[in-house]
């Protein structure tokens, strides 16, 4: 196993050490270390031996970035008790394919009246038959997808049971992608833990609580983080940028970042050697 330092997206590939063929990974600021078969290794990145926990919301059906984080982790923390987003969330709608390009897939809540909610509080709202029509627009989109008739049968039980809440309907999804993507990291609920702090001591408390000395987060959260915060901790914040990566699609043109079923759906078995190149 070999370590490689890369920061700030560097340009030039590291050099190739001897009986290796390395994969090189533009978007991470890190290290990292490559196995035999030339993938970026889960349990030897960052420091060795150093504990990495990464946090997210939990999305419906989430892109790919969202899983090749998880990857990279030792331990997600899933933050379902944190307020829900008043507006458009990731938390409640994600992005599909058909034939007419972008298909935009929507789970109707209740907000109504309910003021500020968490996560975790979330209600579906089940009048109407979207349900019943969100399934037929997967299979008038994938039926001709290769590997989506292996997992029609998840869709049809998730889309005829009456989940009540979102969390609980979003946590079948993320846990059955990671299932199928082949991605063993361990799953912790921020509801499990009982912290009560907000915004990054939320985080250090988190990472403390769970025994993590490093803190994995996307480059793009650079903004809300305050480093000085956690190396005051003892706790050292990791950046990556998430890859996004290209692979066959039905329906014309490439689009990036759709949910992780159109991965799986078109690439099956090789979902997860995709995933983890970018």
């Amino acid at each position: 196993m070999y370590i490689f330092q890369a920061s700030s997206f560097p340009s030039d590939p590291p050099p190739t050490p001897p009986d290796l063929n390395p994969f090189f990974f533009p978007h991470l600021e890190i290290s990292y270390a490559l196995d035999d078969n030339g993938f970026i290794s889960r349990s030897s990145f960052g420091y060795l031996n150093d504990m990495i926990l990464s946090a997210s919301q939990p999305y419906f059906a989430p892109f790919p970035g969202y899983f090749f984080k998880a990857h990279l982790s030792d331990v997600f923390v899933i933050l379902d008790e944190v307020q829900f987003p008043r507006g458009t969330t990731w938390i409640s709608r994600n992005r599909f394919k058909n034939d007419q390009g972008t298909l935009w897939m929507t789970i109707p809540v209740w907000k109504k009246g309910l003021g500020l909610q968490r996560i975790n509080e979330v209600r579906i709202y089940y009048e109407g038959r979207w349900p019943k029509k969100h399934l037929g627009s997967l299979k008038s989109a994938y039926a001709r997808a290769p590997y989506f008739h292996q997992h029609l049968g998840f869709l049809q039980e998730l889309f005829s049971q009456q989940v009540e809440r979102l969390i609980d309907f979003n946590m079948r999804v993320i846990k059955y992608l990671l299932e199928h993507l082949q991605i063993q990291t361990k799953i912790v609920m921020l509801s499990e833990l009982q912290i009560n702090e907000t915004g990054n001591k939320r985080l250090i408390k988190i990472c403390k609580r769970l025994g993590a000395s490093q803190f994995l987060a996307q480059a793009s959260a650079k903004k809300y983080l305050d480093l000085r915060m956690f190396q005051q901790e003892g706790i050292t914040i990791e950046f990556f940028k998430p890859p996004s990566p290209v692979y066959p699609q039905l329906w014309g043109n490439f689009l990036p970042n759709l949910s992780a079923f159109d991965l799986l759906f078109n690439c099956g078995p090789k979902s997860h050697d995709i995933l983890i190149t970018g």
